[in-house]
This record gives structure tokens, C-alpha cells and sequence, in this order.
């Protein structure tokens, strides 16, 4: 018998000598998040579950187990058919469930039968995420923080952007949590992460990193969109050196409008976003606002925006939270372009 119970710490420490990583639960458990790589090969998928779930209730418990088996028996013999015939004798796979261990431990047995050296993660998907977020606050307080400071528009995303190609360590938060960190920052046609995959996402991307190197971060608040920084991970941000940039309010109206397209393309979806910032700016600046952005004159009220809302908000901000502000670098950018970006990245790096 090869068959290996490890544990979540265990999973972590020797992650990169399993060849692969196989999660047996359902699509739908699997979509939430999932182990970074990891293949998803359900036992029983979303629909046979269900029934399953329902007849537990409904008949019992030993009606239930029989009918159970004998699906996770032909699904398990599709898998093998379908994943498994063209592995090599040394191939080196780890597996998981949800906590149990059975839907896993079941794949995981026939496996072990064939002759394959197989993993079972002790306690799961549940006990891994918890050992993952410990690890994370571990990481993070390893690492050099560079903290990219600036006002909205100012290039900050595509200062990371710059510094990424040219070779520097970077975490972009709002690119894992697919949003621009904002009351306007939702990007229409991508939905964003499950709170346990942005969580997933971001300790595989901290893990990645050298801690003898510098890991460049854009300054962000609780939370990016719906999901929130873990608050460790946010603690060593917010106590790091900081880059303050600045960019002409020109270049940043500019910029805005590059990269918010869609609402030049869909006025009526700017409008709807806009009522959002009522409570803060009120009915009477915000019915002004969308008069401008009725008669297409959007270059106005992006600056407006910036002016009057998001700079006051963003300064106030950064001074409270990030409590090295005070002494960051001062970086000016001439303009938004891949040139000057790359020029302010060069002198970063």
C-alpha cells in the first residue's frame, strides 16, 4: 500500500513534487476554489450529489451509500479511462475532498490498487484553506513591500504593468480580483472571485516570490470590489515603504477614458454606476454629472470626479492607513504611455 494521509502543512511545504493535483468534488465546489493547479475530477458531480443529498434525507442513510457508490464507481472508471492509462508507474498524484476524505479517499484507493504512489490531503479543502490563509500571513510578513502610491488615474496599474515586464516582482490585487478598486471599478462581463479563490489566488501568487527581493503592490483599501485583502497581508502593505507617482491632470483624464471605455460606450450603465456616489456627493452634483455625461461630455466629468471626489478621498486615505506616506518617493511621469511608464519602472527597478 502507497497510499499517503498529509497534512495540510505538509500539502504546502512539498506542493511542487506532486505531478498531479486531482479535486473530487463536484464542479460547482470546484469553481468556488480550488487548490492552485488542480484538476477537477468529481466523484459525484452537482446534479448526482443532490440526489444523493435527498435521498440521505428522504429514504436513509444505507439506500443512500449504495446508490452513491455505484455512481462514484463509474464516474472513478471514466476518470482513470480518460486521465489516468497513459501515466507512468512513478506519476505521483495528490487528491482531495471536501473534508471527509470520501469522495477522494475513493479515487484515491483504486489509484493506490494500480501500483501509483497517491496522496490524500488530511482534512481536505477545509483544513488546507485554513493551514493556506496562516501561511499567507507568514509570507507576507516576509516580504518588501513596495507600496505604489498615487491618485486615481495617476498610471498606478500600468506603472505595475511596467514594472512586471521589466523583470520586478509584482502583486496586482485588482487584476486577481478583476476589479478596479472602486464605486465605478466593476468591469462589465467579468464577475469577480469567489472571496476563497481571490484568498487562493493571492497566497499562490505570495508563494511565488523571492523575500530577498522587493514585491511591488498598488495601495488599496479593505477590500477590492466584493473581497477583501486579508487582513495580514493588508497589515504588512500598509507598513511598508511607498512610491508616491503623479501624473498631470490631463494625462489622468486621459488615461480614465482609455481605460473606462465602456462607459463612453454605454452612457446609460455610466449613469446607473454614478447614483452610487449619491450619498457622498449628493443628488444635486450627481444629476449634474449625468446631465454631462447625457450630452457626452465626459472628459468634464471625469475631472470633476477627480477633483472633487476621489482625490480628497484618496489623500485622506493614504495618510490615515499606510503609516510610511509621509516619507515616500516622489516619482513624476511626464505622460501615460509605455514609454514613460517604462522610464518611471527603470528607475524603480
Amino acid at each position: 500500500m502507497s497510499l499517503q494521509l498529509i497534512s495540510p502543512r505538509e500539502v504546502i511545504d512539498r506542493y511542487a513534487q506532486f505531478d498531479t493535483v486531482i479535486d473530487a468534488r463536484s464542479e460547482s465546489e470546484h469553481a468556488l476554489d480550488h487548490l492552485p493547479g488542480a484538476l477537477n475530477w468529481p466523484t459525484l458531480n452537482d446534479s448526482e450529489r443532490q440526489a444523493i443529498g435527498t435521498m440521505y434525507k428522504q429514504v436513509n442513510a444505507f439506500e443512500a451509500k449504495k446508490r452513491g457508490a455505484a455512481i462514484a464507481a463509474r464516474n472513478i472508471a471514466a476518470h482513470i479511462e480518460a486521465h489516468v492509462l497513459d501515466k507512468p508507474r512513478d506519476w505521483t498524484p495528490l487528491a482531495y475532498c471536501w473534508r471527509g476524505g470520501k469522495r477522494s479517499g475513493a479515487l484515491s484507493l483504486i489509484l493506490d490498487q494500480i501500483g501509483f504512489r497517491v496522496s490524500l490531503v488530511e482534512g481536505g479543502y477545509k483544513a488546507f484553506r485554513a493551514e493556506m490563509l496562516l501561511d499567507m500571513e507568514r509570507l507576507a510578513a516576509q516580504m518588501q513591500f513596495k507600496v505604489i502610491c498615487g491618485t486615481t488615474g495617476s498610471g498606478k496599474t500600468r506603472l505595475l504593468q511596467a514594472l512586471a515586464a521589466a523583470g520586478a516582482q509584482v502583486l496586482d490585487l485588482e487584476a486577481l480580483a478583476q476589479h478596479r478598486s472602486s464605486v465605478l471599478g466593476a468591469i462589465p462581463g467579468q464577475p469577480q472571485p469567489s472571496q476563497k479563490r481571490f484568498d487562493t489566488l493571492v497566497w499562490d501568487a505570495l508563494r511565488g516570490f523571492d523575500a530577498g527581493r522587493p514585491v511591488f503592490v498598488e495601495s488599496e483599501s479593505k477590500k477590492v470590489g466584493n473581497v477583501a485583502i486579508h487582513a495580514g497581508l493588508l497589515e504588512a502593505m500598509r507598513a511598508s515603504a511607498c512610491v508616491f507617482i503623479e501624473l498631470p491632470l490631463a494625462e489622468r483624464v486621459a488615461l480614465l477614458l482609455e481605460d473606462y471605455a465602456f462607459f463612453l460606450r454605454n452612457p446609460a450603465y455610466f449613469c446607473q454606476r454614478l447614483d452610487a456616489l449619491t450619498a457622498q456627493r449628493g443628488k444635486v452634483t450627481v444629476q449634474a454629472w449625468k446631465d454631462a455625461v447625457s450630452q457626452g461630455d465626459f472628459a468634464s466629468v471625469v475631472r470633476s470626479l477627480l477633483t472633487e471626489h476621489y482625490d480628497p478621498v484618496y489623500l485622506q486615505s493614504i495618510e490615515r492607513n499606510f503609516v510610511r506616506y509621509t516619507e515616500a518617493q516622489r516619482l513624476d511621469i511626464a505622460d501615460r504611455g509605455a514609454v514613460a511608464m517604462g522610464q518611471a519602472a527603470a528607475a524603480l527597478v
